[in-house]
């Protein structure tokens, strides 16, 4: 019985070693250029603008037309990740209110994200209407751009 308190009280002592050890590893060490540059404010946080894309009064458009506007979407949503404008834009899966995707835009004001979702073709045809909310997130959304391009696997070469 002695025996097996020792082990025990090992493997215990082991365990909260360890957790001690990795709660140690994983305090945060803030970083002030880092902070500085992403934008973060004193709570590491900065504003945003997150737009809804809904469902637009444009419909039944032929599948040519169709085809070049969403074409020129995401085009767009390219370049304006490219710019540093676009930090996360992606699609919502089917739902009563008619949300189709959304964008959480680099900017304070809703006038700033408005004029970077007009540039939109799809949005400018009407296939959307867009929602606008401001938003204060974590600033470290900044890097989700950047990490997300280290995910892509590189493009085939066109044959």
């Amino acid at each position: 019985m002695q025996r097996v308190i020792l082990i025990l009280g090992l493997v215990l002592a082991t365990m909260v070693a360890a957790h001690a050890g990795a709660a140690t590893a994983a305090e945060p060490v803030y970083d002030r250029q880092l902070a500085q540059r992403l934008g973060a404010d004193e709570r590491g946080m900065r504003p945003y603008v997150l737009a809804i894309l809904k469902t637009g009064p444009t419909t039944g458009l032929a599948p040519e037309e169709s085809r070049r506007l969403f074409e020129g979407h995401f085009a767009n949503i390219q370049r304006l990740s490219d710019q540093g404008a676009l930090l996360i834009a992606g699609p919502l899966d089917a739902n009563p209110r008619q949300y189709r995707g959304l964008f959480i835009l680099v900017a304070t004001t809703r006038e700033e994200a408005e004029k970077l979702v007009s540039t939109d073709p799809a949005v400018t045809a009407g296939i959307f209407v867009v929602e606008y909310y401001p938003w204060y997130g974590s600033a470290a959304l900044m890097e989700a751009p950047s990490i997300h391009r280290r995910l892509q696997p590189p493009k085939a070469p066109a044959q």
